[in-house]
């Protein structure tokens, strides 16, 4: 049986009305604070609810599915865990007296637990139990409620008390809703201006490497053109020389004809290095102990007595198929600008190894490298360095640091060319007066076949 009684509650009998109005006014100060529904749920039972001389408080929230509740804070004998509630009960909707009051929204006094049908027994079972709904945003959030071992043990009076309670935690959660979803959308804000920036830079980024692949593109067929038109007249020239040698000359002009000859020498290199860059040559590829040219290299090539060269092999180096002729070109570039670098003398260290590449690897890459097994050949030099500000430019054709005479500007455009053509790619470290560091990556055989590109395409 269940009655609301119209008559004063034990708690202003004991407290006053203005006693149980000051705690429920400080209480809402307080509650302002909250920064949490946790803390909310166990401050309402302990110091709100408690403060009102309730024999007991057990507040129960709902699931998000509105099916049921569970215990989230609790104040009383039957609780004396602290902040902990060991085995939280957890109630369908309409099941017992809390389950009906969230799912009829309605709040109840029952005065005697013993006649009520749908009481649920506890350990100490109880004989009157006063319970309140939380609702908001039409809602129920979970209900407050309270158990006493006499009968007819609340009032109107504690009805009205504990739903005033109610409201001021509903509001709170209200609150702390709103703050929670204006932290979501500020977190999805950024989320999504992140996500726009990104997309912003990725496509500036597409649109730069476009623009420099036609860059790449149309400087590469004018080089071409102009190599192929500059091959024709070299071929006029050296058949005109060597006509001349064998017509035979006074002694007076010979030496002449050697700087003449020498100089046309110098320009078959200069035509072979453009069609290189310009991926327009046909290339030779052979399979090669990358150790073995570079030996070689070193062997024919001598470097200034002020340089102090370094030498580190893999023992079990892997064999790369590459055109010979090129690669050493390549080396004799990267090692004759390693010397220019150390004018007053330094380090060289030459280094291969066995490198497995994975799509993850690669950030300092001049060009993209397909995931493979590749000999790295590192030419490394303790020189001048190269400054941030011209490391992007290196690879640019006819471009130069040098003064006027002494460089074209083809030779580091001819190495990209070259390796770039061949399956690799070329990595690139720089730092001003710690020297410069370039890494050639060349593919390997695997088992007798080079699992890359086709280098005569």
């Amino acid at each position: 049986m269940s009655s609301i009684l119209p008559f004063r509650s034990r708690a202003q009998n004991r407290m006053g009305e203005a006693t149980t109005l000051r705690t429920l006014n400080t209480s809402v100060v307080d509650i302002i604070g909250i920064p949490n529904a946790d803390d909310l749920f166990w401050f309402v039972a302990r110091n709100v609810v408690g403060r009102l001389n309730f024999s007991d408080c057990v507040i129960y929230a709902a699931n998000e599915d509105q099916t049921q509740l569970s215990q989230v804070a609790a104040w009383g004998d039957k609780n004396p865990f602290g902040r902990s509630i060991l085995n939280p009960l957890v109630i369908p909707f309409g099941e017992g007296i809390t389950g009906r009051v969230a799912q009829t929204r309605k709040a109840i006094i029952v005065d005697d637990l013993l006649e009520a049908q749908n009481y649920i027994r506890d350990t100490q079972p109880a004989r009157s139990e006063i319970c309140v709904p939380l609702i908001y945003r039409g809602r129920v959030m979970g209900v407050i409620d309270s158990e006493d071992p006499e009968t007819k043990a609340f009032s109107a009076a504690d009805l009205e008390v504990l739903s005033t309670v109610a409201a001021i935690t509903s509001a709170k959660l209200e609150l702390l809703g709103e703050l929670e979803r204006s932290r979501q959308q500020y977190h999805d804000l950024v989320l999504a201006h992140t996500r726009l920036n990104a997309e912003v830079l990725a496509r500036k980024a597409l649109e730069a490497e476009l623009f420099e692949a036609r860059q790449r593109e149309v400087t590469g067929r004018l080089t071409g053109q102009f190599a192929h038109e500059f091959n024709n007249l070299l071929t006029v020239i050296s058949g005109n020389l060597e006509l001349m040698q064998l017509v035979g000359l006074p002694p007076e002009s010979l030496e002449y004809l050697r700087e003449a000859q020498s100089a046309a020498v110098r320009g078959a290199k200069l035509i072979r290095y453009m069609l290189i860059f310009a991926q327009q040559t046909r290339l030779q590829p052979e399979a090669t102990d990358l150790k073995g040219l570079v030996d070689d290299f070193l062997f024919e090539n001598k470097c200034n007595r002020n340089i102090d060269v370094r030498l580190t092999h893999r023992d079990d180096l892997w064999r790369v198929l590459i055109d010979r002729k090129g690669l050493y070109e390549c080396l004799q570039n990267l090692v004759l600008n390693a010397q220019e670098a150390m004018a007053e003398g330094g380090t060289l260290e030459i280094a291969t190894e066995n490198i497995s590449h994975n799509v993850t690897d690669g950030s300092f890459l001049a060009t993209e490298l397909r995931a493979g097994r590749y000999v790295r050949l590192s030419i490394k030099d303790s020189g001048a360095g190269i400054p941030d500000r011209l490391l992007s430019r290196i690879f640019d054709p006819f471009y130069t640091t040098k003064a006027v005479g002494l460089g074209i500007g083809l030779g580091l455009s001819m190495v990209l060319g070259f390796i770039r053509k061949s399956g690799g790619a070329i990595a690139v470290t720089s730092e001003v007066n710690q020297g410069s560091s370039f890494h050639l990556y060349v593919p390997a055989l695997a088992d007798g076949i080079l699992a890359s590109i086709d280098t005569n395409q």
